[in-house]
């Protein structure tokens, strides 16, 4: 398929962009029509308080709670809660 860019909506020249034609075809073949959300933090709360709470060393707190995306109080009441 041939794609005219200069024409494409917006929306659609942002992920042409960013993912290239063949992945902005793809999410747009499954995704068009529908309005999406997406959520701020990348991984799910549960999950990763299930990993921190495995990964939990008793010094690693900031680390942890950095790299999953969260904040360290949120972190420190996790463990508490533990």
């Amino acid at each position: 398929m041939k794609l005219e860019y200069e024409v494409l909506h917006p929306f659609y020249k942002t992920l042409y962009d960013l993912v290239g034609q063949e992945n902005m075809l793809k999410i747009y073949d499954e995704y068009r029509g529908m309005q999406i959300s997406v959520p701020m933090k990348l991984y799910d709360r549960n999950l990763a308080a299930e990993k921190i709470r495995k990964e939990y060393d008793g010094t690693n707190l900031a680390e942890l709670t950095k790299r999953y995306g969260y904040s360290q109080r949120w972190g420190s009441n996790l463990i508490k809660d533990k």
